[in-house]
């Protein structure tokens, strides 16, 4: 599985300016997982820089990590606490780690990484893995427009582009950057997947959805949201 994320990439990750790095809704995201795990420990899937799990951690909560990129995770550990943050590097859809968690969780579209049918179902069975009883799994995740093509954001130094199959389900996310005066180009592959799919992977792996939200503030999921964050249970 290639590493997406290495070398620049992970480099410029953190100087992102898009809603996930707001402050504000790093915040909100964390409070909304802290009180998943309560007094439990939570595994992220996809930890990359630490965006969730460092404020995660500063709740309290005790966070462990898997990812497949090594620079991502070298940026997390660059930052304070981030050496304290256990992580195995690995794919995350096969990768096992030791001992069980109250929560487990997937954000920022991470779930799309995976481009594979097989390998998103096989990312929920470890999940169920990892999880205690009563535990729960999130996702976030972007609601695509059913376009060939969408701008999902316009700016001086940066352009981003969907392109979408919806034969296949492949969606590439080609990102424009300007980077010391010259436009760079990086085109990342993911495969689309919509809520009612994800409801039955999680069915598949024996757990249930528990809620769905249009964001991390707990506003009501319809039929104009951009988005959603998910929870299953297991059982």
């Amino acid at each position: 599985m290639k590493d997406w994320f290495a070398g620049d990439v992970a480099a410029r990750y953190d100087r992102s300016t898009g809603a996930e790095f707001d402050p504000e809704n790093i915040a909100a995201t964390a409070d909304f997982l802290a009180e998943l795990a309560g007094e439990g420990a939570a595994l992220e899937f996809g930890i990359g820089t630490g965006r969730v799990a460092l404020p995660l951690a500063v709740r309290g909560v005790r966070v462990s990590g898997i990812d497949l990129s090594p620079d991502m995770v070298a940026q997390l550990r660059r930052k304070p606490g981030g050496e304290a943050i256990p992580v195995t590097i690995g794919d995350f859809a096969t990768t096992r780690v030791d001992g069980t968690f109250s929560l487990a969780f997937l954000v920022f579209n991470t779930i799309g990484n995976l481009r594979t049918q097989d390998a998103q179902v096989a990312c929920f069975q470890n999940v169920a893995a990892h999880l205690e009883s009563g535990g729960c799994f999130v996702i976030e995740l972007g609601m695509r427009v059913p376009e060939r093509l969408s701008v999902f954001d316009l700016s001086d130094t940066h352009v981003g582009v969907d392109e979408y199959d919806p034969a296949t389900q492949r969606l590439v996310s080609h990102h424009f950057t300007l980077v010391d005066g010259s436009w760079e180009r990086i085109s990342m592959p993911f495969r689309a997947v919509s809520p009612g799919e994800l409801d039955l992977m999680a069915r598949l792996a024996g757990m249930e959805l528990r809620e769905r939200w249009s964001g991390w503030k707990r506003e009501p999921f319809i039929d104009e949201s951009t988005k959603h964050v998910s929870v299953w249970r297991k059982p």
